[in-house]
């Protein structure tokens, strides 16, 4: 038995994994002392990178998602390859999405998704001094470049047209951010 904050682990098995997707289940001990189970799911750690040119106009992606059915507009997002870092995966993840290289590179911050069953820490970037080029995007990409003031982002944002977490919180705290050195 292992501790897992206030819970106990007694036992953890591996229900379903593939190169993106981990699944188990848990036989616990609750916080409250009683027998229980408890699954979660685990995703590759990914980034999503927010990039803005020089006059204020973030570049984005606008592509159909398998797993919610529709298209969205987001940031470029991608796994962190095993042999990686989080720095590395944005800069190739906006080469190959957008043709995109930037000069300035400043993080944002971790987000944590869903955090009561899903793992899945995101790293948000902001991307500035850009360069473009060809982009190379992988098989099953099908990708849109979207244009937008940061401005117009915000308010997608705030109508809800842009729904990707990640995508939500880095414009929002672009946008603070600018805010507060004004």
């Amino acid at each position: 038995m292992r501790d897992h904050g206030p819970w106990k682990i007694v036992k953890s098995e591996r229900m379903y994994g593939d190169p993106w997707i981990q699944v188990f289940r848990d036989e616990v001990q609750r916080p409250d002392g009683k027998p229980g189970t408890y699954a979660t799911v685990h995703l590759k750690a990914g980034v999503c990178v927010i990039a803005m040119d020089h006059a204020g106009n973030l570049h984005l992606t606008k592509e159909f998602h398998y797993a919610v059915g529709r298209v969205t507009v987001e940031g470029v997002s991608g796994g962190i390859e095993d042999d990686e870092s989080a720095d590395l995966a944005a800069t190739r993840e906006l080469a190959e999405e957008l043709g995109i290289s930037a000069n300035r590179w400043t993080r944002l911050g971790v987000v944590d998704p869903f955090t009561a069953a899903i793992l899945s820490p995101v790293e948000i970037y902001l991307a500035e001094e850009l360069s473009f080029n060809e982009t190379n995007p992988e098989g099953t990409e099908l990708i849109e470049h979207v244009k937008m003031s940061l401005e117009e982002g915000l308010q997608a944002v705030l109508d809800g047209v842009i729904t990707h977490g990640p995508t939500c919180i880095g414009i929002l705290r672009i946008a603070l951010q600018k805010l507060q050195t004004k």
